[in-house]
């Protein structure tokens, strides 16, 4: 049966993928059990996304790493 399609052709769900799909690169971490809680209070404690958390803490370190300047927020 499946979804009904919009006028273009495309269920909302497909365009999302397809832009996702186009738009970012995606990761995949495991972290040690109990972390997950802790990397999502701190988000939340920033007032931001876990996904947002994570991509900040990275370009920060990344950044460390390479010698250069953390990216503007």
């Amino acid at each position: 049966m499946g979804r009904p399609k919009k006028e273009n052709g495309m269920s909302a769900t497909d365009y999302k993928r397809e832009f996702n799909e186009k738009t970012y690169d995606r990761l995949a971490g495991y972290v040690k059990r109990g972390k997950k809680d802790r990397y999502k209070a701190a988000a939340a404690a920033m007032g931001c996304s876990v996904n947002k958390f994570m991509e900040q803490a990275m370009d920060k370190l990344a950044a460390e790493v390479l010698g250069e300047e953390p990216p503007e927020e």
